[in-house]
């Protein structure tokens, strides 16, 4: 090989080289968009310690390389539906309630049972747990083609009333609402009648007369207006909660470049601490007091109410597991992995 040809090989393999660098750099300064739905009306305040808290630290963290177009108060779609959008790309992350979709999430009602976790933080970081590996994380997301990427637990559910309930014969025929199966198991272990909805259509089942109450968190009373209807509410009770998370599609994930992947995962985890804490936070006071102000009145249970209640909730778990292991599922399994990551053995 002659001098110059040599020279004009080196001369091709360097501009190509350039060209590969260029290319590199350009993608590393890609910009995408997302899709962001959910059923929170603007001015939830749940809404905010979670999607508007991690969006605009994406925003900030990416120098604007991430973009969001985001739909709240079910403009793109009802909350049952949010699986089947994000499964579908109408959106890239959906909130994703296991609870509103049962049939295909069925082991994440794990986390409606009462008396488990204590707080929104320890609910919140056992469920991120068993949602990252073994049987609920491969039943409920992977073969549903999502992954979690926000994952909040709501504080511990009360039961919101017209009436103050006393006794044990004040839940009689009650017809409250549930957010999913375990915590049909456990109104109905109240002798209430268990009628299941999303959120957002409490106020209006309350309004026509269909309803008569809701195990709801506190702050959620607030969010959904429900204060405005029921004015009497349990305090310091623990009748199951609700895991709620803002999934991402596989096919939206693997089309985010791999650097803003980690810019997106971090704020992720960032926004889970403090949404939880934010929640529980609330849970202890302001929730209260914003309640107090709408009228409502927060009560403790009596003891000897207190006492029954217990005793009527005590196998609550093991029936659910039972129950879901018939179906040919893990759920005992998955009640013994929640219960380890709480901290509360078998």
């Amino acid at each position: 090989m002659t001098a110059s040809s040599l020279k004009l090989r080196w001369c091709i393999l360097g501009t190509g080289i350039a060209f590969a660098l260029a290319a590199g750099a350009a993608a590393a300064q890609e910009t995408i968009s997302l899709r962001v739905a959910d059923h929170y009306a603007p001015s939830s305040l749940t809404r905010q310690y979670t999607i508007q808290y991690f969006m605009d630290l994406v925003k900030e963290r990416s120098s604007g390389r991430v973009e969001f177009q985001y739909f709240p108060a079910e403009q793109l779609g009802k909350a049952r539906d949010m699986l089947a959008l994000t499964q579908q790309g109408v959106v890239d992350i959906g909130l994703v309630a296991p609870s509103y979709v049962p049939e295909k999430m069925p082991l994440s009602a794990v986390a409606e049972l009462p008396g488990t976790y204590a707080s929104s933080c320890e609910g919140g970081k056992a469920y991120t747990k068993i949602a990252a590996e073994g049987p609920l994380a491969e039943r409920d997301f992977m073969e549903n083609g999502i992954r979690p990427l926000i994952v909040f637990m709501l504080p511990p559910y009360q039961i919101v009333t017209r009436d103050p309930v006393t006794s044990l014969d004040d839940f009689s025929g009650l017809k409250l609402r549930s957010g999913g199966t375990a915590q049909d198991q456990t109104i109905t272990a109240l002798n209430a009648v268990p009628v299941r909805m999303s959120g957002v259509e409490v106020y209006e089942s309350l309004s026509r007369g269909t309803l008569d109450g809701a195990v709801f968190p506190l702050q959620a009373t607030i969010d959904f207006r429900l204060s405005e209807v029921l004015k009497n509410t349990t305090r310091s009770a623990n009748f199951g909660g609700f895991a709620t998370t803002y999934s991402i599609s596989e096919r939206a994930w693997n089309g985010i470049p791999d650097d803003l992947k980690t810019v997106i995962a971090e704020a992720a985890s960032e926004t889970e601490r403090h949404a939880c804490e934010s929640l529980d936070r609330d849970d202890k006071g302001p929730a209260l007091e914003r309640l107090a102000e709408a009228g409502v009145q927060a009560t403790e249970m009596p003891k000897a109410l207190a006492s029954e209640v217990a005793v009527r909730l005590k196998d609550i778990g093991t029936r659910w597991a039972a129950s879901v292991d018939a179906q040919g599922l893990a759920g005992t399994q998955v009640l013994e992995s929640f219960h380890e990551a709480l901290g509360m053995g078998n």
